[in-house]
């Protein structure tokens, strides 16, 4: 189809909005954007803002973004998570409180995707960056926050070790992301998958490798009111 102008009423040719979801579900339909062109996001956003149904973007690049804000103007890029948010400003908080932890630096970007997408579900969260199983102690640091949670998404590649530790830690159940960070027998995220599903601390349940999008969604049902 290319990259050219794809007019909202061909909608019909590649997409069928999900505009119901948000009565039906609670939540809003989130449009993945990679393998999309820029035109058929525009369009899309388009469709969007004419129903006005917030709607989260993700795994967007540069060219889904721009796409989107010439529809959106005032929709919110976060190029740090991939991910654009309409409208911009989050819901009023609700429910109870969510924590992300990030293994390392370089699951951040999965780890803001899971953040951005509870925050958006209207839920208080915080992030705690860089605390991965090679200094215990730093997530030890923090342990009165985690503590304080409804749900915890903990997002880890490498040996993927870090949601059990945390599991073993808290009450609330623990929503385990395996990223596809590590070297080449980390099998672009396969061990760290298969570590958190042999994770031996009850009340560990495991998405797939590098959906935060996912996990940031179920953190934000399980702490609902």
């Amino acid at each position: 189809m290319g990259d050219h102008w794809v007019p909202p009423s061909d909608l019909a040719s590649f997409a069928e909005l999900d505009h119901d979801r948000l009565a039906r579900r609670g939540h809003a339909e989130a449009i993945y954007c990679e393998g999309k062109s820029a035109a058929q996001i525009a369009a899309i956003a388009r469709a969007v803002g004419d129903r006005g149904t917030p709607t989260l973007f993700t795994r967007t690049s540069k060219a889904h973004a721009q796409a989107v804000l010439s529809e959106l103007p005032d929709a919110a890029v976060h190029d740090d998570a991939r991910l654009v948010a309409w409208p911009a400003r989050p819901v009023t908080p609700s429910g109870g409180l969510i924590v992300v932890v990030a293994a390392g630096t370089s699951d951040l970007p999965v780890a803001r995707e899971a953040q951005l997408t509870a925050t958006h579900m209207g839920r208080r969260c915080e992030l705690i960056v860089d605390v991965g199983v090679a200094g215990l102690h730093r997530v030890l640091g923090h342990l009165d926050l985690l503590r304080e949670a409804r749900a915890i998404v903990v997002v880890a590649g490498m040996d993927g070790a870090l949601p059990s530790v945390v599991a073993g830690l808290v009450v609330a159940p623990v929503v385990a992301v395996p990223t596809s960070v590590g070297y080449g027998a980390s099998f672009g995220g396969l061990a760290a998958l298969l570590s958190m599903l042999n994770a031996c601390a009850p009340g560990v349940g495991v998405v797939n490798i590098d959906n935060g999008y996912g996990a940031g969604h179920m953190a934000a049902q399980i702490a609902a009111s």
